[in-house]
């Protein structure tokens, strides 16, 4: 199908792109890597009266450290976050989590904080910037403004962004030599996640010091696991203690019921794949 007419602007600075986001009002749309908002276009589930291509603003674009936190731009791609040297360092589970969405393809065109924005419960790497306690950087005709990841999704497509603001980027706490996983299943090669879990764990000797541990599509937003968290630290690195901790995953989760899974199925796949998500997080 053809969308629906529409007028497209590029602007070239953030300060721009916000100003013409507001004068456009309620019916503009913000395109950043294009991989979910062009699919609707085309069939007219959305019909923006203005579409604001962020593509060509250079300073939305890239990674850097800034003391005890990474920053990544929104407008930087899947491709470019797996390859970055300082998030395989100090954030190793968003390039695990990153590995996981969709193909190649899409990773080199999607973008970073567009699948943040987008808010999908499925996808990717919502659950894991919940586990790392990142911060959204928001920006507005009144200036900036933070908000943490767990008061960022809102609930299905829904994160605090206002009408008028753009999320500019992420701001992400050093996990500096962290073990980390990201275990999803799926249906078939390259689908939408029916479940997964973000897990990274830090250890002194061979105890569990932290948790970080946060689920997939369990609810209408991220969830953390902090029944598992909780469980495991203190606790032996051994298979049995993960998999006791592993039981508590499914606690305060509502998940959804579709044609590809019931509530009680998707408990057991949280439960199974916390426990394989920490597993292989600890092996390295």
């Amino acid at each position: 199908m053809i969308p629906a007419p529409f007028d497209y602007v590029a602007p070239s600075t953030v300060d721009d792109a916000v100003r013409a986001l507001a004068d456009a009002g309620e019916d503009a749309k913000v395109l950043a890597g294009g991989q979910s908002l062009l699919p609707v276009l085309r069939v007219r589930l959305a019909a923006p009266t203005k579409i604001i291509d962020l593509g060509k603003i250079a300073e939305l674009r890239g990674v850097r450290e800034e003391g005890d936190h990474l920053v990544i731009g929104s407008m930087t791609t899947h491709y470019d976050v797996q390859r970055d040297s300082l998030i395989a360092e100090h954030a190793a589970l968003l390039a695990r989590a990153t590995d996981t969405v969709a193909d190649p393809q899409v990773r080199h065109r999607g973008t970073f904080g567009g699948s943040i924005a987008h808010a999908d419960p499925a996808g990717d790497l919502l659950a894991p910037a919940l586990a790392l306690d990142c911060e959204m950087v928001i920006q507005g005709m009144d200036g900036r403004r933070t908000v943490a990841a767990a008061d960022f999704f809102e609930d299905f497509f829904t994160t605090s962004l206002a009408p008028d603001e753009i999320l500019v980027e992420v701001r992400v706490p050093k996990h500096t030599g962290w073990p980390a996983h990201y275990e999803k299943f799926n249906r078939v090669a390259q689908a939408w996640s029916m479940v997964a879990v973000a897990a990274t764990v830090r250890t002194d000797g061979d105890t569990i010091a932290e948790a970080r541990v946060a689920l997939t599509n369990m609810s209408a937003v991220p969830v953390r696991a902090r029944g598992v968290e909780e469980a495991l630290v203190g606790q032996p690195a051994t298979a049995e203690a993960i998999r006791a901790a592993a039981e508590h995953a499914a606690e305060g989760t509502n998940p959804t019921v579709d044609a590809n899974a019931d509530v009680e199925y998707r408990q057991h796949l949280a439960r199974v794949l916390t426990g394989r998500a920490i597993s292989a997080a600890m092996a390295g």
